[in-house]
C-alpha cells in the first residue's frame, strides 16, 4: 500500500517512544535520503526519512547505507544546525502526510534554541525543510520557487515562511459516524456533471443511493478522492481482508467501522499489519489492519516498513542493474551477429574464386585464337571439363588478354578476403559465445554480489572498455573491486552434496576458470552441457572413487540445470575429468577444451 496518512500516523506514534533521544549523526547517503544517529537511553537508532517519489516514508531502519566522504549542502546545514539537539516531539497534523519534529538545543552561547524539522511526504513533491521557532526556513533539501501565477506562498528556499500545504479533502477524524460519512461520499455525487457509473435500482436509503451512483470497482478511487490520508490500496486491501462486497447494504458503515477502529488504534500504537506474497514468497504489499494484538513487540511497524522496503529497493537496484548490463550486452550481441552476417555474405562471394582462376587460365590459353578485338563473351574449350565447350563473359572494354588479368586479379582479391575473414569470422563466433554467455549469466543472476562480479569481468575486456566507463558513471553506479591476495574470497560457487559426494557449480566465467582451473583437482570429474552454455561443474572425488551410473546421471542433471538448456526435455552433457580440461592461450575467461570426454543425455526437468 501507499504510505498515506494513517501509515503517516502509525510511524509518528510508535517514533514518539524516542522522545528525549539526542541526534548525534547526520548522513545524506544520496540525494532523496537522509540518515540521523539517535542516541536514547544507553540505545541507538538509526532513522531514515526518504524522499523518493516511488518509495517515499520515514522509519528507524537497521539496514547500514554508504556515508558519501563530501557531504552535501543540505546535510551540511543540517549537521551545523542540529548536531547535539534533542527531539521533544513527533507531530502529526490529522492524516497529512507530514510529520514535524520539535527539536531543542543550545547555541554557541548556550541559549536555548527550538527548531523543527518538517517532513513532507508526498509522493513527487516530497521535501525535508529545517525552520525557526517563527516558520522562517532556514534550509531544504528542494528548492522551489513557484511561478508568479500559481500560489507564491509554497516558495521553498531560504529566509521564505513556510505554510503548510493545504487541500480540499474532507479529514476523517472529524467525522464522527457512518451517517455522516455516507453523507460526505454523497456529496460529490449530488453535483450536476457526476454522471452513474452502474445501473442498479436505487433503494430509499442514503447509502441504496450512495451504491447506485458509486460503482463498486470505483468505492476505493471516491474515498481517496473525498478523504485525506486515505489510500486506494488501503480501501481495496480491507475490501479483501473482511469480504465486504457490493451487495452489502451495509458496506459503507462497515468500512467506516473498520477505519475508526484503526485509526483509534494507532493512538495507543497497537497497530497491526498484514503482508501479501507473491508466488515466489517475497512480500510484495503490505496493509494495516484493526485487530487488537497485545503481543506487538517495540517498534514493530518501523522495522517491518525498514525489511519490506529494503527488500523492494534491492529487487528494484538488482532488475535495474542488470537490465542496464543487459542491454549493453545484447546491443554489443547484435553488432557482432550483424558483422557475422556481413562476413557469411563474403564467404559466400570467396566460393566462386575458382571459377573466375579457371575464366583467367583458359583465356591465357586461347589468346592466339583472337586479335586485340573486344568481345562481349567468348568460347573455350575446357580441359577442366572433359573438353566441353565454355562460354566465358568478357569486359568489352578491355582485351582478351586484359580481361584474363582481371580474372586473376580478382582471383587473388577473394583468396586473401576467404583467408582474412575465416580467421575474422573464427573470432567473431568466440566473442560471440562469449557474449551469450555474459547474457545468461546475466539472466540467471539473483545477487547484486553476482552481477558485480560479471561487471568486473566485462570491465576487464577491450570491447566494453567504454561502454562501461558510461555504465559505471551513469546507471548502474557500479565500479570495479579489487581482489584480496587469498583470491578464493572471492568464489562462493553453488553446492550440492549427493550421497556423501560434494557437487560445485560456477556462477560465473571466473568463477568456473576458479573452480576448474584452481580449485578441482586432477582426478575430479568436469561436467558442460554439450555445445550449450552453462556453468562448470565439478564433481569431487576421494582417491580411487568408484562412480556409480545413478550419481553420474544426478550431476549431469544439476550441469543441465545450471544451463541455457535447463527447459528442454533431453540436454546431452560431455563429462571428464579434470586433468584432460585445458585453456587455450588468451581465451575469454569460461572458455576450455577439452577431451576423452563421454555424453550422457539427460533431462534437467526430473531435478526440478
Amino acid at each position: 500500500m501507499a504510505f498515506d496518512g494513517i501509515v503517516t500516523k502509525a510511524i509518528a506514534t510508535e517514533l514518539q517512544q524516542l522522545v528525549g533521544a539526542k541526534i548525534d549523526q547526520i548522513y545524506e547517503p544520496n540525494k532523496n535520503t537522509l540518515l540521523f544517529g539517535l542516541y536514547h537511553q544507553g540505545n541507538r537508532y538509526s532513522l531514515t526519512i526518504c524522499c523518493d517519489a516511488q518509495n517515499y516514508r520515514m522509519h528507524l531502519t537497521t539496514h547500514p547505507k554508504p556515508n558519501p566522504k563530501v557531504a552535501p549542502n543540505f546535510c551540511m546545514a543540517l549537521r551545523k544546525h542540529l548536531l547535539g539537539f534533542r527531539i521533544v516531539n513527533f507531530i502529526t497534523n490529522d492524516l497529512e502526510r507530514i510529520v514535524t519534529l520539535e527539536l531543542e538545543g543550545f547555541d554557541d552561547v548556550d541559549d536555548i534554541v527550538r527548531l523543527k524539522l518538517i517532513i513532507e511526504l508526498m509522493g513527487k513533491h516530497c521535501n525535508i525543510l529545517l525552520v525557526d521557532e517563527e516558520n522562517t526556513i532556514i534550509d531544504s533539501l528542494r528548492h522551489i520557487r513557484e511561478k508568479e501565477t500559481e500560489d507564491s506562498s509554497r516558495n521553498i528556499y531560504p529566509h521564505q515562511t513556510y505554510h503548510y500545504p493545504t487541500t480540499n479533502k474532507k479529514n476523517l477524524l472529524t467525522i464522527e459516524n457512518a451517517e455522516q460519512f455516507e453523507e460526505e461520499l454523497i456529496g460529490p455525487l449530488s453535483s450536476p456533471s457526476h454522471t452513474s457509473s452502474i445501473s442498479s435500482p436505487v433503494s430509499t436509503t442514503p447509502l441504496g443511493s450512495v451504491l447506485s451512483e458509486i460503482c463498486f470497482a470505483d468505492l476505493p478511487k471516491q474515498i481517496g478522492n473525498t478523504f485525506n490520508g486515505i489510500s486506494q490500496s488501503l480501501i481495496r486491501s480491507l475490501l479483501k481482508k473482511y469480504q465486504l462486497n457490493e451487495n452489502d447494504p451495509l458496506i459503507l458503515r462497515n468500512l467506516y467501522s473498520i477505519l475508526s477502529q484503526l485509526v483509534e488504534q494507532i493512538d495507543t500504537a497497537k497497530v497491526q499489519f498484514e503482508v501479501s506474497y507473491n508466488a515466489e514468497g517475497k512480500a510484495t504489499d503490505y496493509y494495516l489492519i484493526p485487530e487488537n494484538d497485545t503481543n506487538s513487540s517495540r517498534f514493530s511497524l518501523n522495522f517491518f516498513l525498514d525489511d519490506f522496503y529494503y527488500q523492494k529497493e534491492s529487487s528494484e537496484e538488482l532488475k535495474n542493474t542488470r537490465n542496464s548490463i543487459l542491454k549493453l550486452m545484447l546491443a554489443m550481441l547484435k553488432k557482432y551477429q550483424k558483422r557475422l552476417l556481413h562476413m557469411n555474405e563474403k564467404l559466400q562471394e570467396c566460393e566462386h574464386m575458382d571459377q573466375f582462376r579457371i575464366y583467367g587460365e583458359l583465356l591465357t590459353a586461347h589468346l592466339y585464337q583472337w586479335n586485340q578485338e573486344k568481345y562481349e563473351s567468348v568460347q573455350v574449350t575446357n580441359y577442366y571439363d572433359q573438353n566441353k565447350l565454355l562460354t566465358i563473359p568478357l569486359d568489352k572494354r578491355y582485351t582478351p588478354s586484359e580481361n584474363a588479368k582481371r580474372y586473376f586479379k580478382k582471383y587473388h582479391k577473394l583468396k586473401n578476403t576467404l583467408a582474412i575473414v575465416s580467421n575474422q569470422k573464427e573470432d567473431t563466433l568466440k566473442e560471440l559465445s562469449y557474449l551469450e554467455s555474459i547474457v545468461y549469466e546475466l539472466e540467471n543472476s539473483q545477487t547484486l554480489e553476482e552481477i558485480s562480479t560479471i561487471f568486473e569481468e566485462i570491465s576487464e575486456n577491450v570491447i566494453f572498455e567504454e561502454k562501461v566507463k558510461g555504465l559505471s558513471n551513469k546507471k548502474t553506479k557500479m565500479k570495479k573491486s579489487k581482489l584480496t591476495k587469498n583470491k578464493t574470497v572471492s568464489f562462493n560457487p553453488i553446492k550440492y552434496t549427493i550421497n556423501g559426494y560434494s557437487i560445485l557449480v560456477g556462477r560465473n566465467n571466473r568463477e568456473n576458470d576458479w573452480l576448474t582451473l584452481k580449485y578441482a583437482k586432477k582426478t575430479d570429474l568436469w561436467f558442460h552441457t554439450q555445445e550449450i552454455h552453462g556453468s562448470h561443474v565439478i564433481l569431487k572425488l576421494p582417491e580411487n572413487a568408484k562412480v556409480s551410473q545413478d550419481l553420474l546421471i544426478q550431476v549431469a542433471e544439476i550441469a543441465a540445470l545450471h544451463s541455457k538448456g535447463k527447459n528442454s526435455s533431453h540436454v546431452p552433457v560431455d563429462y571428464c575429468e579434470v586433468k584432460y580440461v585445458k585453456k587455450p592461450s588468451g581465451a575469454k575467461p569460461g572458455m576450455v577444451i577439452y577431451t576423452h570426454q563421454q555424453t550422457l543425455s539427460v533431462n534437467p526437468k526430473m531435478s526440478n
